[in-house]
Parts: C-alpha cells; sequence; structure tokens
C-alpha cells in the first residue's frame, strides 16, 4: 500500500468535521508549496541582477 492510500484510509476513519480539518491542511501545505516554489524561482531570477560587479561596492556600505 502506498503513502496516498494510507492516509486515504486514515482520513476514512475520521468523523467528516476532523476529514474537514484534514482538507484545509492538506490545502494549507499545498499553498505553501506553491509560494515556496514561486520565491524560489523570484530569487533565483533575481540573483542576475543582484549580484553584478557594479553593485559590490554597496555590500560595504553601513547601513543606518
Amino acid at each position: 500500500m502506498n503513502t496516498t492510500e494510507v492516509v486515504i484510509n486514515e482520513i476514512k476513519q475520521l468523523p467528516e468535521p476532523l476529514q474537514r480539518e484534514v482538507l484545509n491542511y492538506a490545502r494549507f501545505l499545498k499553498h505553501k508549496a506553491e509560494q515556496d516554489s514561486l520565491l524560489k524561482a523570484q530569487l533565483i531570477s533575481m540573483e542576475q541582477i543582484w549580484s553584478n560587479e557594479e553593485d559590490e561596492a554597496w555590500n560595504n556600505v553601513p547601513s543606518r
């Protein structure tokens, strides 16, 4: 039995209100994974802009 089947069997044994909680949590995890993926894509695309020789001088400027 794979993980999906085990999870489904466990959820089937829960009362309806708890099944809804599991569903909400699964949606939360899915949303979080999507956001993490978007953030990673943004960081990769911005890295080319942030990491360049012209801007290296700004790396050692003290902040206020």
